[in-house]
């Protein structure tokens, strides 16, 4: 199994933090560093900040050497499709082949309505969304196409450049109903679910799974984006944790709160994560996305290297 590191990047995470956490992430040999891709903060933090995701990627690719970068995910609300394509291939020229480009359809309606940005209804949202997919999708591959959505018109569209890499990556994420799946099926390369159990993920793979079976494909590598909180011992993982709960303002007992979150979120030793994480790869799980939000926590790094190493060829 592999594992990447994710940064929830719209709580206040700053350049120099970006800086350092992608260093740490090159040194430690960790093999991906994602951000989220939002304009406000998740836990009603009005005074917290964020970079713009793309451009921030950018500059990561220009001062590192080995790590994949991607977003997890990007809303198609906050772009058109051809200026998220662009962004992404800029990006994948600067990095020298090392882009992701995680996609989703959008759903805090609180930063649309900060930004002055257009938040349709959920399923104007999805039919967008359905349409951007393809048109990425197609720009990435090169493809010189016409395109005439009900939301989208392209006319002649033929993509100047490519992406270096022969194949830049789409992860599309979400909970693996009908349509999602299907749309990732006919698109995607990567189908990426959040923060499920066991069983869920088990679920949600035999979900996409059946969606490659009927367009006769070969079934998409599935991956979990999940909470991560790491420790050398039970005393570090309590003190991660109080940590965690001060900066997100969750009240009560920390031993009550670690309980709730065991069955979706990975935590204990790299011992203890490794186990949790082959119940995962049993369920047919090939990547996690662990979420680390304690950003000037670098120490942390190193146990997920460890962990990755433990789970490497699983």
């Amino acid at each position: 199994m592999r594992i990447d590191l994710m940064i929830a990047g719209q709580e206040s995470v700053t350049w120099p933090q970006w800086l350092a956490l992608a260093q740490a992430a090159e040194q430690a040999g960790i093999e991906g560093l994602f951000r989220s891709d939002h304009y406000a903060s998740m836990q009603d933090r009005p005074e917290r900040s964020s970079l713009d995701a793309w451009t921030t990627i950018a500059a990561l690719a220009a001062v590192t050497s080995r790590i994949r970068l991607g977003t997890l995910v990007s809303p198609t609300t906050f772009r058109h499709p051809s200026v998220l394509a662009k962004s992404a291939v800029t990006a994948d020229h600067i990095s020298g082949g090392r882009i992701e480009l995680g996609i989703g359809a959008g759903w805090h309606a609180g930063e649309h309505r900060t930004y002055g940005l257009p938040f349709p209804d959920t399923r104007t949202r999805y039919d967008r969304f359905a349409e951007q997919v393809e048109i990425i999708a197609r720009q990435l591959a090169g493809e010189r196409f016409d395109f005439d959505g009900e939301h989208y018109q392209l006319t002649g569209c033929r993509p100047n450049p490519v992406p270096v890499q022969p194949q830049l990556p789409i992860i599309v994420g979400g909970r693996a109903g009908e349509r999602g799946a299907q749309l990732a099926a006919r698109w995607a390369d990567e189908y990426n679910t959040a923060f499920p159990t066991i069983a869920e993920a088990r679920h949600r793979k035999d979900a996409v799974d059946r969606a490659c079976e009927h367009l006769d494909r070969e079934a998409l590598p599935f991956s979990i984006m999940t909470g991560c909180i790491l420790g050398r011992d039970e005393d570090e993982i309590r003190q991660r944790a109080t940590r965690f709960m001060q900066q997100s303002g969750t009240a009560g007992d920390v031993t009550a709160w670690l309980d709730d979150l065991r069955n979706t979120w990975i935590i204990g030793t790299p011992d203890e994560a490794a186990e949790q994480l082959r119940g995962y790869a049993a369920a047919g799980v090939t990547r996690a996305f662990l979420r680390h939000q304690l950003h000037d926590d670098i120490d942390m790094l190193d146990l997920i290297a460890q962990l990755a190493t433990q789970l490497a060829g699983s």
